[in-house]
């Protein structure tokens, strides 16, 4: 199987056109050859049309070209028509997606009234409970025919008035069905996108695309390869427009650097018509940072034409790469078994060193200039006398580091060969030190993705010019990436009109209690609707049940119901205590390292 075509040149993927709105008067076509298209989702109630219309108008100033509005039931829908007839009314035409989880009835009264809807067919027709069932194939085959009964009548009113649809699959929404089916994988993801594409094309509807979110960048990189995998299977006219996001990626720079890695990567790889970055922040700077990534692809993404040569990886599962344990420096090894470890240049290190504390989870773990490293150009032919050689791209090379590190995993492979690699985010250096905003996304792209190939056993960041800022980024990649956890890990959704409480001043609240906390993974939901499948690897959640009511859950199990808001965050606390992972913070006055 192939999701692109070839993973060493970037080639943007061939698609068909998905109309959405009318392009002569302010609407858009995603695929082809249009350039990405960028979009983002109120975060106010779907009922306050006054607030909807102010913020459409606030995302369209930045440069949103689609804006995405909940509609959580019959009523909320029926009010779109209230809040596009306001935007015309102003000279708006920016396209209006109305988002529907759970109710079919609400997806037939919004299509009266916007150009595209999106359903989730994790729950659009089905429910989530958690329920272990056996489906033989033909009670399989039943429960197909019964959503072909729900979905066809929307399919059918689409086509009529020409709108699009966003076939949105959520890693934690999946089914009851599909998951006993497929299991919690991204086979069950893609086959569950596809069950409700086999019913559009059945009727002859085409304009549609498909979204594969996951909080969890490795997992979301997997499924979108899959799905364009699949599709190239199934034939030409499969060629069906991809929507990129990662999910519940969180605030600053960990939603950043999440959605960097998630998007970044597939980007460089051809893949991607639309995008969101999804930041539990005010919308509006979402636009922002897709517009400062979708920029970063051509300098990242390779247009030089490379000897063909066999991919060092599986892209549809990912495998770490086998490496021999070999010394780093006097204290850390890489490696084998090893955690990727953190390496700096000496300038950063003679920065930095004076303010590192013993304690400190932060910290170099070796000085470039002082490694055993094998510095190759992986263009050329070159030899390596043993396995036990650390080795890396040599600087100066015009290939992008992404496939420079792709190519020289390749050749080690191809010569039977298992060095540990050190990843470095750039090979060139800017005249002008980079924006640390355009810093954070290059590297996080580059080092982000080839992490998620499986490979690296060691990381050098270079191009982010502040000393204790590149230390710090260094680790808040490897943690987003799932290689090491030294600190709290949130998932975290942006808020919308099914939001029960303020997300970003809850999320505050609770970083402050929680920050301190290693290895531990939280959970932060508005709302129920990706809530407990989102957070089947989070250690605890807090998600809005009702208003002003929070649900705390351990895994993806229900503990605690119907909690007051203002108690919520203490409760949470206790919940950690109580399960052996809450420690002390120690005292704030210590001097940490800083990011100058």
């Amino acid at each position: 199987m192939n999701y692109c075509e070839s993973p060493f040149l970037y080639k943007r993927r061939d698609t068909r056109e998905v109309v959405v709105g009318d392009p002569k008067s302010g609407g858009v076509i995603i695929g082809g050859n249009h350039p990405v298209v960028k979009q983002s989702m109120l975060t106010c109630d779907t009922m306050d049309t006054a607030e909807s219309v102010k913020q459409t108008l606030e995302l369209v100033a930045v440069g949103c070209q689609i804006v995405r509005i909940t509609a959580p039931t019959v009523k909320d829908a029926a009010n779109l028509q209230n809040i596009v007839t306001e935007l015309r009314a102003r000279g708006c035409n920016v396209p209006i997606v109305a988002d529907i989880h759970f109710k079919p009835d609400a997806a037939m009264e919004a299509a009266k009234w916007v150009e595209k809807v999106r359903v989730n067919p994790g729950n659009y027709a089905d429910k989530k409970k958690f329920a272990v069932l056996e489906y033989t194939d033909d009670q399989y085959a039943a429960e197909l025919c019964r959503i072909e009964e729900q979905f066809t009548p929307l399919v059918r009113l689409c086509k009529e008035l020409g709108r699009a649809i966003r076939i949105g699959t959520n890693h934690g929404s999946l089914s009851d069905r599909i998951m006993n089916r497929y299991g919690d994988t991204p086979l069950g993801m893609v086959e569950s996108a596809l069950e409700f594409a086999r019913i559009a094309r059945k009727h002859e509807f085409h304009n549609f695309v498909f979204s594969m979110k996951s909080s969890n960048p490795k997992v979301m990189i997997e499924c979108y390869r899959l799905l364009v995998a699949r599709l190239n299977e199934l034939g030409a006219d499969w060629n069906y427009p991809i929507h990129l996001g990662v999910t519940e990626a969180g605030e600053g720079e960990d939603g950043r650097i999440k959605s960097a890695i998630g998007i970044g990567s597939l980007l460089c790889d051809g893949l991607g018509e639309t995008i969101r970055v999804s930041l539990t922040e005010d919308s509006p700077r979402e636009i922002e940072v897709c517009n400062d990534l979708v920029a970063q692809i051509p300098l990242l993404a390779n247009t030089q034409h490379l000897e063909p040569i066999a991919l060092s990886f599986d892209p549809f599962h990912f495998e770490r790469r086998e490496t021999p344990e070999i010394e780093l420096s006097e204290q850390f090894k890489c490696g084998g078994e090893q955690t990727v470890r953190v390496v700096v240049t000496r300038a950063t290190w003679e920065k930095v060193a004076p303010r590192i504390r013993p304690k400190d989870d932060v910290r170099p773990e070796a000085i470039y200039e002082d490694l055993n490293v094998a510095e190759l150009d992986p263009t050329q032919d070159f030899e390596i006398n043993c396995d036990t050689q650390l080795v890396t791209v040599k600087d100066g090379l015009t290939l992008p580091a992404i496939t420079a590190f792709r190519l020289l995993a390749s050749k080690l492979k191809r010569l039977g060969h298992h060095n540990p690699i050190l990843l470095k985010d750039c090979l060139n250096f800017e005249s002008v030190p980079l924006e640390p905003k355009i810093a954070l996304l290059r590297a996080s792209v580059v080092i982000g993705a080839l992490l998620a190939d499986g490979i690296g056993d060691a990381i050098l960041v270079r191009g982010e010019a502040g000393g204790g800022q590149s230390l710090r980024l260094a680790y808040n990649i490897l943690q987003a990436a799932g290689c090491r956890s030294f600190k709290t890990d949130y998932v975290a959704c942006p808020s919308c009109g099914r939001t029960l409480f303020n997300l970003q001043t809850v999320t505050a609240r609770i970083k402050a209690r929680t920050e301190h906390l290693k290895g531990v993974k939280i959970a932060i939901m508005g709302c129920i609707v990706n809530g407990p499948g989102e957070m089947a690897d989070a250690d605890f959640g807090y998600v809005g049940g009702a208003p002003n009511k929070i649900n705390l859950y351990v895994g993806k199990t229900p503990i605690k119901f119907n909690i007051p808001e203002g108690e919520a965050v203490d409760r949470l606390v206790d919940l950690i205590r109580e399960h052996g992972k809450w420690v002390e913070p120690e005292d704030k006055s210590e001097v940490a390292v800083t990011t100058n």
